[in-house]
């Protein structure tokens, strides 16, 4: 028995022709059981397309110094793939960087609180016995993925170099990327 007539059954009581209920009150047991059967059904439909669509989220950088570059990059291929947006809401160094050559620039924004930091590439130094070791197939892998406008500001601030090159907030960094609207 399905819900409505188990009910039916239980208000009628055990012998089907001896009716507890008038059939006024049944009748509206029954336009509100179809109700309730009705706006359950819409409940359940809406809560599986919710669960079917895919969930957007926004990956929000504040405190990242940089890594290895094969792991940012399928980080950032991830994010582009799945058309997540990037926030910059603090330190982007090193390999962090790579999010501008890898994920679409309207998908990047940064806030007020936004620093990136360029340098050349090296060896992980724990192989290099604590020497810092450039690696000039390294730095040119980074340019190749950097969009001009980050090409063109690290050109006008003296090439990548072993030391960091910063950029904080403000109309430089802004050439490179769009800030991000208010609601961020």
């Amino acid at each position: 028995m399905r819900g409505v007539e188990w009910l039916q059954y239980r208000l009628r009581g055990s012998n089907p022709r001896r009716n507890h209920c008038s059939g006024d009150a049944m009748r509206r047991f029954n336009r509100i059981g179809g109700r309730l059967m009705r706006t359950t059904g819409l409940m359940f439909f809406l809560i599986a397309v919710c669960a079917a669509a895919p969930a957007r989220a926004d990956l929000r950088i504040t405190r990242d110094h940089g890594g290895y570059v094969t792991e940012y990059k399928a980080k950032y291929e991830r994010i582009r793939d799945r058309h997540e947006r990037v926030i910059i809401d603090g330190i982007c160094n090193s390999a962090c960087t790579m999010v501008f050559g890898i994920v679409p620039m309207n998908k990047i924004c940064v806030t007020p609180r936004a620093s990136l930091g360029f340098h050349q590439a090296y060896y992980d130094k724990a192989f290099t016995f604590g020497i810092k070791v450039l690696s000039p197939e390294g730095t040119s892998d980074l340019m190749a993925y950097y969009p001009s406008s980050v090409k063109d500001w690290i050109r006008r601030n003296g090439g990548l170099t072993p030391e960091m090159k910063k950029i904080k907030n403000g109309p430089e960094l802004w050439k490179i990327v769009d800030p991000c609207p208010e609601d961020f």
